[in-house]
């Protein structure tokens, strides 16, 4: 938080103009200070934002100890974060340390303004997503992650903060000389872990991804009983870019996401061919700025939560989701993505999160440095992960069962595995058996077709191959190919007439699957690109087309 204070302060922490202030204040009240009040508690939700006119505040991180002391605003600074934005818990109090005056805005209007103010917006949301990234680098947050860095359930909840964006601290029990101290003050046995210590009150014991997001009151309340005009299941980049659009054109747009935002592509270390970006971008920050870019244009975001099931045989269409709840929309778009394909080991269960992985990022890249590793998979994804391990890894071998990458792979990236010292690629090839004791430590692969077996010592595999749709929440309701994906537009016909079934005059809409007002985009739909580009331009398009069935 330092260097990044030190180096932008002047965009973290902007100084308003006497004019800016003057179009501000019909938003909010004024509100005299005194010295010591509290005007933001560190979990509190729907807090205001806060613009100084006199008198100072101290900015604080509350700690197991007491707080720390991240900044003091003045005269013409303002306080908040993103989680202002969404009206969700605050990572800091905010106390007053000289007596004054401020503005008070409601998280509400503040939402309006970043939508009807394109001055104002571009200010409040560049030092709303640095102060994220100074929170997330000092590690300043409401949650203490404790237990083993070797930990699978670790893992896993790293995972799942770290892509939410989400402050946290890891205090790892193998090698963190206050691990025990903690455990004895809390009253934790070993068995207990992973422990997550939720605002410093409440202790999780190794809890599920959807007990941390409630306690950390990660998602705003939902509203069951409103009826959206667009739902959409998934928060990929086809997902997000729905929202998106949608909202930004006045949709009321819901996104459901059962993990994080950014899908597949969320997990890759590095995205090159996406236009725009040059040098490349992280899927975990591409995902980020999409995010809110959604919520800034009043799209709601609920993380966490699995859509179960797809009632298409009324309307508005409802979605089941896990916890109990349904929710209904006018329009529903199918964004839920596909999952990497797990290889046909008997024990490969044992050693998920123990060797075995499904993204390479920096998390995983942690547990390997100076450790040879195994990428199973030939396309761009493992193409990526193989570039990103060889900087950290001390060897990265490239196991495909194809001849050659040149089906599969963009060249760009089948360039830099052949020319890396560091990479090898074993062409026909599978990887046959694990070994280990609790944690993965051999893994045989066996070239094709009549090669024999190679037992390496090499305790880190990363699969990143095939992909099976995530449809089976849609109970056979909408029309889908023999492999699982939604069939849409000229997919669905055949012969040129309208598909059997189809309840109207006009064909189906490309991107319509065989329900009407029922669309699929991304990886989960038949005959998709696996591009990040080509799922965004999927997920942008699908919004006219929801305009025009909102509308017959």
């Amino acid at each position: 938080m330092a260097t990044l204070l030190e180096s932008r302060r002047p965009q973290m922490f902007p100084r308003l103009s006497a004019e800016q202030i003057a179009r501000l204040e019909p938003h909010g009240r004024r509100l005299r200070t005194t010295t010591g009040q509290i005007l933001s508690e560190a979990g509190q939700v729907h807090r205001d934002l806060l613009v100084i006119l006199s008198g100072s505040l101290e900015i604080l991180s509350p700690t197991l100890t007491g707080e720390e002391l991240i900044t003091v605003q003045t005269a013409g600074e303002f306080s908040g974060e993103l989680s202002t934005l969404r009206g969700l818990g605050s990572f800091v109090r905010v106390r007053v340390r000289e007596a004054g005056e401020v503005i008070v805005i409601a998280d509400a209007e503040l939402r309006n303004l970043v939508q009807t103010d394109s001055q104002l917006s571009e200010l409040f949301m560049r030092a709303f997503i640095l102060r994220r990234m100074g929170l997330i680098a000092g590690e300043r947050g409401n949650v203490l992650l404790l237990g083993s860095g070797h930990s699978s359930a670790i893992l896993r909840l790293e995972q799942f903060l770290r892509r939410n964006n989400h402050p946290f601290h890891l205090t790892d029990t193998d090698t963190d000389p206050d691990g025990q101290a903690l455990l004895e003050r809390f009253h934790l046995a070993p068995g207990d872990l992973p422990v997550v210590l939720c605002r410093g009150e409440l202790i999780l014991r190794n809890p599920s991804n959807a007990e941390v997001a409630a306690c950390l009151g990660m998602n705003p309340p939902l509203d069951c009983e409103r009826v959206r005009d667009v739902l959409v299941i998934g928060a990929g980049p086809a997902g997000l870019a729905a929202a998106v659009y949608a909202a930004s054109e006045g949709l009321d747009a819901l996104v459901i996401e059962t993990t994080a935002p950014g899908g597949q592509a969320g997990s890759s270390s590095k995205i090159e061919n996406y236009l725009g970006f040059p040098t490349g971008i992280s899927g975990l920050a591409l995902a980020g700025r999409a995010l809110v870019q959604a919520q800034k244009f009043g799209a709601e975001v609920i993380i966490a939560s699995s859509a179960l099931r797809l009632h298409c045989d009324r309307r508005p269409f409802e979605v089941e989701l896990s916890g109990g709840r349904t929710v209904r929309a006018r329009a529903v778009v199918i964004a839920s993505g596909a999952e990497y394909r797990r290889l046909e080991l008997p024990n490969l269960n044992d050693y998920l999160g123990l060797g075995v992985y499904f993204a390479a990022t920096s998390l995983e890249a942690r547990l390997c440095a100076d450790q040879e590793v195994i990428v199973v998979g030939g396309g761009n994804s493992a193409g990526q992960a193989a570039v990103f391990l060889a900087e950290i890894g001390r060897h990265v071998h490239v196991i495909i069962r194809r001849a050659s990458l040149a089906e599969t792979m963009s060249r760009y990236l089948i360039r830099r595995i052949e020319e890396h010292q560091r990479i090898t690629l074993h062409a026909r090839t599978e990887v046959t058996a694990l070994a280990g004791n609790g944690h993965l430590k051999q893994i045989t692969w066996c070239r094709r077709p009549d090669g024999l077996p190679e037992p390496r010592d090499i305790e880190h595999l990363f699969l990143m191959t095939g992909a099976i749709p995530n449809t089976r929440w849609l109970q056979g309701c909408v029309a889908m190919d023999e492999k699982g994906f939604v069939r849409t537009g000229p997919d669905l016909q055949s012969g040129g007439g309208l598909p059997e079934g189809w309840p109207l005059t006009r064909p189906p809409l490309h991107l319509e699957t065989s329900i009407p007002g029922i669309f699929a985009v991304g990886d989960v739909r038949c005959g998709n690109s696996k591009r990040v580009a080509a799922a965004v331009g999927e997920g942008s398009v699908c919004v006219q087309l929801i305009h025009r069935i909102l509308n017959e």
